[in-house]
């Protein structure tokens, strides 16, 4: 792969030599070019066609499928601010988009969106998730998936079919030891190559599992997707509401709705003894959904099933389906849906939710 970047890079000087220059950073991956350019925003229309002049060139290189190109502009922060969701443009045929978030990382926010993802698709919904953590990756494991993605006739990528859910995820891309070493801008291309250059299909419902954090990633899924809504999950635990509060905050300033809060690691039951044991803390998401004025979505056990379903990559409502865990899943499911048909201005599926 460094030899077809060195050919990138000889290629960029050919077309002109002022273009290596421009380049902040370039990575080669599964035959995938990311490349991001440093931009004077004041001439953006000089770098847009200097842009679709590279994708076309570097697109040419044999042993290349796509090349994506991403402009950049460090002259100002990025500031997130009240947009009109309706000014984003949507995914094609996905009727609902949800992003699964929180504050930190370590709180079980991937194995919640996996099984939330499939909890909806038991209510009779065609569902999809988009892993959004391109740094860490989760969803290929909590599947026990890691084919490459195919390319349709139209030339998108397929995505990866599994449990009845269309999956997509930078780790079906890459080795899994392979560290995504990137910078912001590269991230958030790759982000939007997953959104939009995926054949999704018809879909009811596209779950985003989102990265830890409110940082790159999250402003710019919510400054240009059309959301339906977010769901955060945070733990108890003090240290994690801190975190889950700024969550909350973001996808205010970017008007998003906040369809509520899941308490994931709530309590711990002894399999021997059955004494109940609040590990980290009490309530405290519920407590917090209360002081923030948004719905409780529910409390999800820490239980030794849900950890090994999701290391052996079959998610505990399916594994497990009479389990408390699998059943509070299926609430929550219909508790988001519910909440999303009330407020969505497109036409609800033919479907009956008991």
């Amino acid at each position: 792969m460094s030899d077809i970047k060195t050919l990138a890079i000889e290629k960029l000087n050919e077309l002109n030599p002022e273009y290596p220059e421009l380049i902040e950073d370039i990575v080669v991956a599964n035959k995938k070019i990311y490349l991001s350019l440093k931009t004077d925003k004041a001439k953006v229309d000089k770098f847009t066609k200097i842009k679709l002049q590279i994708e076309k060139e570097l697109a040419a290189i044999d042993g290349i499928d796509s090349v994506s190109v991403s402009l950049t502009s460090h002259s100002d922060a990025i500031q997130a601010k009240a947009i009109p969701q309706e000014n984003a443009s949507g995914v094609s045929e996905v009727r609902n988009i949800i992003s699964v978030a929180s504050g930190k990382g370590g709180v079980g926010k991937s194995t919640t969106s996996i099984n939330l993802a499939i909890a909806i698709n038991q209510l009779g919904f065609s569902v999809g998730l988009l892993d959004a953590d391109v740094y860490g990756p989760s969803i290929p494991k909590l599947v026990g998936d890691r084919q490459k993605p195919k390319k349709s006739k139209a030339g998108k990528i397929l995505p990866i079919k599994k449990y009845n859910i269309s999956l997509m995820s930078i780790g079906f891309l890459v080795p899994e030891d392979s560290p995504m070493i990137w910078r912001g801008p590269m991230v958030i291309s790759a982000v939007n190559q997953m959104l939009n250059d995926v054949e999704w299909g018809k879909l009811d419902y596209l779950v985003v599992d989102m990265p830890p954090g409110t940082g790159d990633v999250q402003l710019t899924m919510a400054q240009r997707v059309p959301m339906s809504g977010a769901v955060i999950v945070s733990t108890p635990q003090d240290l994690a509401l801190i975190d889950a509060r700024k969550g909350i905050e973001m996808f205010k300033k970017v008007n998003i709705p906040i369809l509520g809060i899941i308490e994931n690691m709530s309590t711990f039951i002894c399999p021997n003894c059955k004494n109940e044991s609040h590990i980290f803390g009490f309530e405290g998401a519920k407590l917090e959904a209360n002081n923030q004025k948004v719905d409780f979505l529910g409390d999800i056990p820490l239980e030794i099933d849900l950890r090994e379903c999701s290391d052996n990559g079959k998610p505990i409502i399916l594994s497990k389906t009479d389990s408390v865990v699998s059943k509070k899943f299926l609430e929550i499911a219909k508790s988001v849906t519910k909440k999303v048909g009330d407020e969505s201005s497109s036409s609800k599926p033919n479907i009956i939710i008991n």
